[in-house]
């Protein structure tokens, strides 16, 4: 809160980017120069106001094959949780039986009980999500899943209780690990930070707003498997 306070009181323009959770400080000119990714346990409005006694309602997803933790948090507190597993990696090979059906088919019986458990697997998600979104009012969905398990998520039998292009939507901006319950704690823990993103050039920019010595971190790199 310390820091956002800070740039609250810079005399520059920020701009505020609900889908990135993020605010892009302005340069003079109007230029971005710096965003900062804000805790999604803050909420702010479409204008880019901070609401201070918002309590944010989230739920986190995280999508590997055969591999899913999700939970429902309040003000950064897990409620609920669950954790999911689905036999959907052929062991030679060590590929998802997704990719490996769009390559070879899936005659054999050990794909077709592969595909049938890819199957289960989103139908259970999304039954958990459904409880979610019926006994609680969600305001953000963080997710981290794959390019190739999204069709899966948003085809199957049991609706997924958001669409994909709903706003509250919260690409994760981190690797993540196999999920398991402590990842997703993890994610949680990462998810409540706040993060000053700039380029190096930045820094004396960066050092003049703050008033201190600030040292320029490298940020980590986002996932590039996900949708578009």
């Amino acid at each position: 809160m310390e820091l956002i306070r800070a740039v609250q009181a810079l005399p520059i323009q920020t701009v505020y980017d609900q889908e990135k959770h993020r605010l892009a400080l302005l340069d003079a000119a109007g230029n971005e120069q710096v965003f900062f990714r804000l805790p999604l346990t803050l909420s702010y409005s479409a204008e880019g106001q901070l609401q201070d006694d918002a309590v944010v309602n989230y739920v986190i997803l995280l999508i590997q094959s055969g591999n899913c933790a999700l939970g429902y948090f309040e003000d950064g507190v897990n409620l609920d949780h669950k954790v999911f597993r689905s036999y959907m990696v052929r062991k030679k090979q060590g590929k998802s039986q997704i990719k490996y059906l769009k390559t070879k088919g899936k005659s054999r019986a050990g794909s077709r009980v592969r595909l049938g458990e890819t199957v289960e697997f989103f139908e259970n998600i999304n039954e958990r999500l459904q409880s979610y979104f019926e006994e609680h009012e969600v305001h953000r969905i963080a997710i981290s899943c794959s390019k190739t398990l999204i069709p899966y998520l948003y085809s199957s039998k049991v609706a997924t209780p958001f669409a994909k292009s709903d706003p509250r939507l919260y690409k994760i901006p981190k690797h993540i690990h196999t999920p398991i319950y402590e990842v997703m704690l993890d994610a949680n823990k990462f998810l409540q930070r706040g993060e000053l993103i700039y380029d190096e050039a930045q820094q004396q920019f960066v050092s003049e707003l703050l008033n201190d010595d600030t040292e320029y971190i490298a940020p980590e790199e986002e996932e590039d498997d996900f949708w578009d």
